[in-house]
């Protein structure tokens, strides 16, 4: 394995690191608060450590999928441990096991909190909060290759992201790999300026729609108020739900749409079912809630900003889905499995996964009926390679190990059954709020340190579907790697 490569690739996202810290120093100089020395502080360690990481140039500059996989699962392992550090230090959040979880939520869009509540907290951070769920929406790595000359080749800057990029598959809009993560980046910040608009338009402080934006964009969740979204008017609630969807769409569709190729744009399967789902589920919703509220346009927002949530993995709340109807809530459960669309910043299995699997079912069951009948699988009207289907199933098959271990792992703390299924669903899907103990208005605060770790990796590997995490815990690369690093020193000496 390349690890200066990989040292190297973590100096430069630490230095990255240092210089996204200064925007809640800036946050905190404009409102005179004090924690704006630790944001420096924290700055200052970064960038020393990832000048120190990154001075020493690699021989071998080329990484295959291996050294991206690790590269992506140690970066987001680093911004995590030094991005919890501010709220480490200043006592905002005094236990660092805490601070880390909820960093880690932030980074990988999960939007799940320790905190009881949070509008107490220093403006500065929460900017920082909502910021860490905008860098990780689209991913640091992919921003890395937007700004950074990467030396390793078209091949290994497509290798580091699909390490990082959430889906079955990475495709370039470009041919060249940095080009493509330039394009992703740019419609990022369109769509998030875009948001930022609209919110002021309907009287939203500045601060607040910034924040929202950057939890709609990275389909986060971490909410400046206490109720989430549910004290905002009506008009910036279907604003936020239009814009959660927006970005729970695969940016290829934008891509396209941008440069006129409509008929592909609305051609791609996957996005057909995305909208089916997002409908029928509002239907049911709407069945099943409106005797709460016995009014159409309430029943049809809180329905729509709740599925909208849910289905991109934002988790925003307007209302308190727990305390809905047993269908409404069980429609709400299994959207948290589904997710949004690969190539979007949602999380989840995602939509691809489950056409994938389903055009595999019926393939299988028409076999039966048909048994010398030859049938290829098709998605947007190509035939469909047999890698992309054994990876799919593969994917789901290690989804549902690492799901069942972590369910068992959090039953050894005594709580009840929904609030463990649905504190694991919440957090290796990048959800946030669950059922029960850990509802839209409760927390994750009360869980051991234990559970918290078990959460903070199920969180990292559903970031980064799964197996860039599970290789970093794997102890025959580490073990391959110290040998062969000993062998260089040997060889070197000898010489």
């Amino acid at each position: 394995m390349n690890v200066s490569i990989i040292r190297r690739i973590l100096g430069y996202v630490l230095i990255l690191e240092a210089a996204m810290l200064l925007l809640p120093c800036i946050v905190a100089l404009v409102y005179g608060e004090e924690e704006a020395t630790a944001f420096v502080a924290v700055a200052t360690i970064c960038l020393f450590v990832g000048a120190a990481m990154g001075l020493k140039k690699p021989k071998d500059n080329v990484f295959y999928l291996k050294e991206g996989c690790v590269a992506t699962g140690l970066s987001w392992i680093f911004l995590s441990l030094f991005g919890c550090l501010p709220f480490f230090i200043t006592g905002v959040i005094p236990s660092f096991t805490d601070a880390l979880f909820e960093t880690v939520s932030g980074f990988t869009t999960t939007g799940a909190s320790i905190l009881p509540e949070v509008e107490s907290l220093p403006k500065c951070m929460l900017f920082w909060r909502s910021f860490t769920h905008w860098v990780g929406g689209m991913g640091i790595l992919v921003f890395l290759m937007a700004i950074v000359p990467m030396s390793g080749g078209t091949g290994s800057n497509i290798n580091l992201m699909k390490a990082e990029s959430p889906g079955p598959s990475v495709g370039k809009l470009k041919p060249k790999t940095r080009t493509t993560a330039s394009y992703l980046y740019l419609m990022y910040i369109f769509f998030t300026v875009l948001e930022i608009v609209f919110l002021i338009a309907g009287h939203m402080p500045l601060f607040d729609a910034v924040t929202t934006s950057f939890g709609t964009a990275g389909t986060g969740g971490f909410g400046i108020k206490n109720d989430s979204i549910a004290g905002y008017s009506p008009y910036i609630q279907w604003v936020v739900t239009v814009f959660m969807i927006l970005f729970g769409v695969n940016f290829n569709a934008y891509f396209l749409l941008i440069f006129g190729q409509f008929k592909r744009a609305l051609s791609i399967e996957e996005i057909r079912w995305y909208f089916i789902l997002i409908f029928s589920s509002v239907a049911v919703l709407f069945a099943t809630v409106y005797p709460m509220y016995n009014n159409v346009s309430d029943t049809v927002r809180h329905s729509a900003f709740q599925v909208a949530s849910v289905i991109t993995t934002t988790g925003f709340s307007t209302a308190d889905f727990d305390m809905w109807h047993g269908t409404a809530k069980t429609v709400m459960v299994l959207l948290m499995f589904v997710g949004a669309c690969a190539g979007s910043t949602g999380g989840g299995i995602k939509v691809s996964r489950f056409v994938v699997a389903g055009k595999g079912v019926l393939r299988e069951i028409r076999s039966y009926v048909h048994p010398k009948s030859v049938e290829n699988m098709k998605m947007d009207g190509k035939p469909l390679d047999k890698n992309v289907v054994k990876a799919t199933n593969i994917y789901l098959i290690t989804f549902m190990f690492v799901f069942v271990v972590s369910m068992f792992l959090v039953s050894l703390e005594g709580n009840d059954l929904l609030t463990n299924f649905t504190s694991v669903t919440a957090t290796i899907n990048n959800i946030g709020p669950g059922l029960e103990m850990v509802g839209p208005t409760k927390n994750f605060g009360f869980f051991s340190n234990f559970s918290k770790y078990v959460f903070i990796f199920d969180m990292l590997a559903g970031r980064l579907e799964l197996f860039p995490m599970l290789l970093i815990l794997n102890p025959l690369l580490w073990k391959q790697t110290f040998k062969h690093s000993r062998a260089i020193k040997k060889h070197s000496k000898s010489v």
